[in-house]
């Protein structure tokens, strides 16, 4: 089992930056990727972000291209998400999730493909 805590969440203006966190516990040894994805009031789960479990390979959502970054250090060490130039669309409640599959590149965003799940942290962004 892999137990995952977000932090990090708030309120900020349109163009500020917010730093997220997830901690990682448990066996994580069959873990292939981390995740962060996001939920915005009356709208699907998506995918934001995509690493490796080592941190050496990233993925990102067209949307959020250029302005979020994932990083990991190490194994066992925090998943980071950094949110700059925040927009009023980016305003969701963002999760933290890991899988032991290791799905298509065309299905890497897909909620159903991720097994571990956190319990969220909001983001909100006003103008």
């Amino acid at each position: 089992q892999v137990q995952l805590v977000e932090s990090g969440g708030g309120s900020v203006q349109a163009g500020d930056s917010l730093a997220l966190s997830c901690a990682v516990s448990g066996d994580e040894a069959n873990v292939r990727f981390l995740a962060w994805f996001r939920q915005a009031p009356g709208k699907e789960r998506e995918g934001v972000a995509v690493i490796s479990r080592a941190g050496f390979s990233t993925y990102y959502a067209d949307s959020v291209k250029g302005r979020f970054t994932i990083a990991r250090d190490s194994v066992k060490s925090p998943v980071y998400l950094t949110l700059n130039s925040l927009e009023l669309e980016d305003t969701a409640m963002y999760y933290c999730a890991a899988t032991t599959s290791v799905p298509s590149y065309s299905a890497i965003f897909a909620p159903s493909n991720y097994n571990f799940w956190g319990q969220g942290t909001r983001v909100t962004v006003s103008s």
